[in-house]
């Protein structure tokens, strides 16, 4: 039985879609939470419309699953959440500017803090709610994107505790290169992590949930679980890498499919989309689907990408359009109007996709774009 969110689809009946198999993903967090073990909270990470699965559907799933709280990018992407009914921790992972403060505090978020303008006007976004927001604080081990000092953190933590409506819950970093087969800079990552924490608690400062464990963290550095793990592509069934290990064993959640809008038999010598890049060179039978880049179907697919039609892998021929794109079927049997068309999942991976364009699985995921539906299964 199919579901779908309709606030998320703009025409269900659409041929092409997104199908999520919700299934997977409360296996993977399943999965996950036995190896990390009980005593540690499991944080699903749901940025980006939850990797391009759809949040709310992700979140449900994984906290029905296993997972205690939830980590987006943005106070609005946890306000979608709230919305939808979800009361459980959420972590704000990027910074805000002072100016965002009310985002956070009206949606009862946490809030990752660096710096001191935001965790004053936070505090003050407190005062008048009469309530106090929990923050984590973020310290830069070696990622060099946002984050406190190690050197510094003594200092910034004191000054944070000093605010009457500020609550210290958390201390994390994070990793640039877990995802590699030489795990040195990521140990040594762990080596300064925990140096903070000493210094902190020889100051007499002890913060309650100390994280850094990503996905490929998970898999391979059971050092960095400390009270709380939080894991990204993993829960949707993708590695980080092929250079982590496989030693749990992932279930992927999406299938890109659509179905064929219009078949033509052309003879040798005719040219196929823009640019005439692509010229037959036999009789070919060509298939247009009706889906393109601007659903998220890279461009860069033109000339390289496959499909599978009737259980073959089929080229796609010439250049993807923003709304359509076709293939050569020539090959794949007896294909009709209307016949069903995988773009990635079962037997073609996202990671096969990403690997043609030269990209991670990551983007491939996230950039299949809102006007394409998400239908829900398992």
């Amino acid at each position: 039985m199919e579901r779908s969110t309709p606030e998320k689809v703009p025409n269900v009946e659409r041929p092409t879609k997104a199908v999520v198999n919700l299934r997977a993903i409360s296996q993977n967090i399943a999965k996950i939470r036995k190896r990390i073990g009980p005593e540690r909270n499991l944080m699903a990470v749901v940025k980006a419309d939850g990797y391009g699965h759809g949040s709310v559907e992700v979140s449900r799933a994984a906290l029905e699953s296993g997972a205690d709280c939830l980590g987006v990018a943005l106070p609005e992407e946890g306000a979608i959440l709230r919305e939808a009914g979800i009361d459980v921790p959420i972590l704000v992972l990027g910074t805000i500017q002072p100016d965002e403060a009310y985002k956070t505090a009206d949606s009862q978020l946490e809030q990752t803090v660096c710096s001191m303008e935001p965790v004053e006007a936070l505090d003050q976004q407190a005062r008048q709610a009469g309530t106090r927001i929990n923050v984590h604080i973020k310290v830069d081990t070696g990622m060099g994107r946002i984050g406190v000092k190690p050197e510094d953190v003594s200092a910034f933590v004191r000054r944070i505790l000093k605010f009457e409506n500020l609550n210290v819950k958390g201390i994390f970093s994070h990793f640039p290169s877990a995802d590699e087969a030489d795990k040195t800079f990521s140990k040594r990552q762990i080596e300064i992590f925990d140096q903070v924490v000493r210094e902190l608690a020889l100051s007499g400062i002890t913060i309650p949930q100390k994280h850094m464990a990503n996905s490929a963290a998970v898999l391979d550095l059971p050092q960095s679980y400390y009270d709380l793990a939080r894991p990204g592509i993993m829960i949707y069934g993708l590695y980080p890498s092929d250079q982590v290990s496989r030693s749990i064993e992932l279930e992927p959640a999406m299938t890109l499919k659509t179905r064929i809008s219009f078949l033509k038999t052309v003879p040798p010598g005719t040219p196929i989309s823009y640019g005439r890049t692509f010229v037959t060179q036999r009789e070919t039978s060509v298939a247009t689907l009706p889906i393109g880049y601007g659903d998220g179907y890279s461009r860069l697919l033109s000339g390289r990408g496959e499909a599978l039609v009737n259980g073959h892998r089929v080229p796609l021929i010439g250049r993807v359009c923003m709304d359509m794109c076709m293939i050569d079927v020539s090959q794949a049997g007896n294909v009709k109007p209307g016949d069903e068309v995988i773009l990635f999942g079962e037997e073609l991976s996202v990671d096969e996709i990403a690997a043609k364009v030269g990209t991670i699985n990551y983007e491939i995921v996230c950039a299949v774009g809102k006007r394409v539906p998400r239908v829900y299964v398992g």
